[in-house]
């Protein structure tokens, strides 16, 4: 070690910080590699929890002794990925996470009914109810946590008013992602199917942001005619479906393009008719009367009692003469056939059909490779228009307008001119890329040749170097005189005295005479590496 410590008293202080902080980095760098290769392979137990949750589900992770790393502020819970699966079992038999849902109908299970009074098993019946509902919305995709507000107002008695139940849900999604009118109106649903009388229209749902979700109106008015648009907007977008996807079997996909307006009435109307056909004539009763009379009158105008009795016969007693008379009558009643309509019409008739369509011309190939437009024909837009006129309903006489127009689509690929390969096939482009890369590399390279090379190699040349020369700098002949580095050959002892005197500092006292300098000379020629050591280990010195 003393030679080491030597050397090690003789490197500058800028030497020394350099071997330490390369001992330092070596010895983290060793320290992150055994830490890194030598640890437990951790796993995501659960990610994105709330603070109660995190809370929670680490005092039973203390409890149950399982070893885990917290996260993104305790949002995030690793545990050994070989115990994932296993802790995940013995969190959920402890309803963990809850993500604030609330407690659902489990809290019936401990309490007591007997000690319960009539409001506290009512506020709990609410809860339940609200916690239920929040783990069913939280089961949609997108929604990551939920909560619900119910008000179940309660019948005053003696009085006939009835409020109606309200409820308001706070959505949290996942992501910050935003929900669909259909996922909206299905909370809705799911909040009015489960409370009784409750109406869609009164639940409100709300984002975390404090957006609201449903729609805002004041009356039932607005929301009719809202879904009136919407009904308008569909059926636009249907036909425009339609006739894209007819034409682009013939014209090409990507060459059509249609654009519908239609007008539409959504006017109820109530309709009552009532119609007679006279052709069809049933008889409906018939009445036949049918009369005859007799008469007798004679010439005398005596008048006896027998003939006014009336069982005796009649015994002409005079001239006179005989009459007899007869009348039918017969009445019909028919019944003629009548149609009674009634009608009515909630749903939007189509009034009016505007459509435009768009249609791209022909492509043709030529020999050197390029490409030349052209215009279909009258005949084939005449063809693609009865087309189209098809797949609306066309009907002339409520002034549908139909234009099916041929003109040249943009080519957003040929709006940017495609750059030509200047080097090999390489664009100029990925040239510069390649060429900036490169730059980086080269700057690398030099940095570590240039700089941090030559320190390392200074701070371990010098060291060894010092350590050679110390102990070949001089040596002593049998007599006690000093001599150069190497054995002793011998050799004139004026010589060896000379350069006793030329290495005596104390005499030369900073005087330098020229022969000394000529000695000097010599002695550099004769021994040139014992003299560059030399020089060597006095330019390493302080």
């Amino acid at each position: 070690m003393n030679p080491f410590v030597q050397s090690m008293k003789r490197l500058s202080p800028a030497k020394l910080a350099s071997i330490a902080g390369i001992a330092i980095f070596m010895v983290g760098f060793l320290v992150y590699f055994i830490a890194r290769y030598s640890s437990t392979d951790m796993a995501i137990l659960y990610n994105d929890l709330e603070a109660a949750d995190s809370r929670e589900i680490i005092k039973q992770l203390d409890g149950k002794q399982i070893p885990y790393k917290l996260t993104n502020n305790g949002a995030t819970i690793m545990v050994a990925s070989k115990d994932v699966d296993k802790t995940r079992v013995q969190m959920a038999e402890n309803a963990l996470p809850s993500s604030g849902a609330g407690v659902g109908y489990e809290i019936f299970d401990k309490s007591d009914a007997l000690g319960a009074t009539n409001f506290s098993q009512n506020i709990n019946l609410v809860r339940a109810l609200e916690g239920e509902l929040s783990k069913t919305i939280k089961t949609i995709e997108n929604v990551k946590n939920a909560r619900v507000h119910l008000v179940l107002p309660k019948r005053e008695m003696f009085t006939r008013e009835e409020q109606i139940p309200t409820a308001s849900v706070i959505i949290k999604t996942k992501g910050g992602l935003e929900l669909s009118k259909k996922e909206v109106l299905s909370i809705q649903y799911i909040v009015a199917a489960a409370v009784p009388k409750m109406n869609v229209k009164n639940v409100s749902v709300i984002d975390t942001t404090g957006k609201l979700l449903t729609p805002d109106y004041e009356n039932e008015n607005e929301l009719e005619i809202a879904n009136q648009e919407e009904a308008r907007i569909k059926y636009e977008k249907k036909l425009e479906n339609n006739i894209e996807s007819l034409l682009e079997k013939t014209v090409g996909p990507g060459k059509v393009r249609a654009e519908v307006s239609v007008e539409m009435d959504f006017d109820k109307v109530v309709t009552n008719s009532e119609s007679y056909d006279p052709d069809q004539q049933v008889v409906r009763s018939t009445s036949t009367v049918e009369e005859t009379s007799l008469s007798n009158e004679k010439d005398g105008s005596s008048v006896t009692v027998s003939q006014n009795l009336p069982n005796e016969s009649q015994t002409p007693d005079g001239a006179g003469t005989n009459s007899q008379s007869s009348r039918t009558e017969e009445t019909v009643n028919y019944e003629i056939s009548k149609t009674v309509t009634n009608k009515v019409r909630s749903s939007g008739i189509v009034k009016r059909l505007s459509v435009a369509v768009m249609v791209d011309g022909i492509y043709d190939n030529t020999e050197d490779g390029t490409t030349n437009y052209r215009n279909r024909n009258e005949q084939e837009m005449e063809l693609l228009a009865a087309l189209v006129r098809s797949a609306i309903g066309y009907d002339a006489n409520r002034g549908d307008q139909v234009e099916v127009v041929n003109m040249k689509f943009m080519n957003f690929d040929d709006a940017f001119e495609e750059e030509k390969p200047i080097l090999l096939g390489f664009t100029k482009s990925e040239v510069m890329r390649m060429a900036e890369g490169m730059g980086v590399a080269l700057v690398a390279i030099l940095v570590i040749l240039l700089v941090i090379r030559p320190l390392i190699s200074k701070a371990f040349e010098g060291t060894g170097r010092a350590d050679e020369a110390s102990p070949k700098q001089l040596y002593y002949n049998q007599d006690g005189t000093p001599r150069l580095t190497g054995p002793y050959t011998g050799g004139d002892e004026l010589e060896e005295m000379e350069l006793d005197e030329l290495i005596d500092i104390a005499k030369v006292e900073g005087r330098v005479k020229a022969s000394s300098l000529r000695k000097i000379g010599e002695i550099v020629n004769n021994h040139p590496e014992e003299a560059l050591n030399i020089i060597r280990n006095w330019l390493y010195q302080d």
